[in-house]
């Protein structure tokens, strides 16, 4: 029976944590609280969706803008043909989805540090197409200067809120869900040295799709989500390389390729957002500094630590733990 309870554990906390999350909008709190939170859902399922690619398949992705930027779009689109949002949000899913289908027989054939800036520069390229994009017919148009998004007058804080506690919540189930069947298995071991893995007959490619697909399509979805709160989406700012510092620095300060890192991390991260957005583009300057500090002096993150001291026990253990990160960073 508490073998039971104990595996069941985790589900159960996540339920309640849910539900107690679902009702605080009726409870009066501020509304300031709602929206740290409402950030924090959504930087959370960015975080956990890039911590599935580099953390778990080894899949140095640095293109969640170009995800949340097409989601955001097409989101937007749709309710200028007066779908409802909450089918772009859905189809914006899709279409980042599609997208990392499609670039992906592409991009998996290069390794290591050139998949990692082959995936860098696809939202800039998007970001320039989408400048110079002018739709036609009806009133669409814009193309560079943006889209408001329309059919938002009946919908409250309170809806979007939901609509991010949701993709929040089916982030980290699709994680757990994951690392515990043989897909989680096979990119652990895609991850460790793919060569190996496949010379073991797992199917490579597959695995990588598979991963990068869902990634894309969790990704978009919160993208979707923010641009119906933002109400207005632009090619700056949708393919920003913020986005993927907001992935990168939540994973890398919680822990990378450890499934509560994103968790802690983003908590970090919405502070940040918050505190640093008085300087402007100065902020990516700060958050790039603090990233290289916590690259330097904890490269297994804040959870990494506590795992480590959990295992050999102390202060001394988390001592020698961060010297040892720091060694290790000297001889890279």
């Amino acid at each position: 029976m508490q073998t039971t309870v104990r595996r069941y554990m985790p589900l159960i906390s996540l339920g309640a944590a849910t539900v107690v999350l679902a009702v605080l909008p009726k409870t009066g709190v501020p509304q300031a609280w709602l929206l740290y939170l409402f950030y924090f859902f959504l930087f959370l399922a960015a975080a956990n969706m890039w911590n599935l690619l580099a953390g778990y398949s080894g899949l140095l992705a640095l293109c969640p803008a170009a995800f949340i930027g097409l989601a955001g779009y097409t989101m937007t689109i749709l309710t200028w043909l007066d779908i409802p949002f909450y089918v772009g949000i859905i189809a914006g899913g899709a279409a980042a989805a599609l997208f990392a289908a499609i670039i992906s027989p592409s991009v998996f054939r290069m390794k290591g540090v050139y998949f990692a800036i082959g995936t860098l520069v696809v939202p800039e390229i998007l970001r320039l197409v989408f400048l110079r994009w002018r739709p036609v017919g009806g009133e669409l148009h814009g193309g560079g200067a943006g889209y408001m998004v329309k059919g938002m007058s009946g919908v409250t804080a309170e809806h979007r809120y939901w609509l991010a506690l949701a993709i929040g919540v089916a982030s980290i189930i699709v994680i757990g869900i994951i690392l515990r069947s043989k897909f989680g298995l096979g990119l652990a071991a895609i991850r460790d040295n793919d060569a190996t893995a496949a010379s073991a007959g797992i199917d490579v490619f597959r695995l990588k799709l598979y991963s990068f697909v869902i990634g894309a399509f969790v990704t978009g979805i919160a993208g979707a989500i923010f641009y119906s709160h933002q109400g207005y989406i632009e090619p700056s700012a949708g393919f920003h390389i913020k986005w993927l510092m907001t992935a990168l620095l939540a994973t890398v300060i919680g822990g990378k390729g450890i499934e509560g890192g994103p968790l802690v991390g983003t908590i970090i991260v919405v502070i940040l957002h918050f505190q640093l957005a008085r300087y402007g583009e100065l902020s990516l300057l700060i958050q790039g500094i603090i990233l290289v500090i916590m690259m330097l002096a904890a490269p297994q993150g804040i959870m990494g630590l506590v795992r480590d001291v959990r295992k050999t026990g102390g202060v001394r253990a988390l001592l020698r733990s961060v010297s040892r990160g720091r060694i290790k960073a000297r001889q890279v």
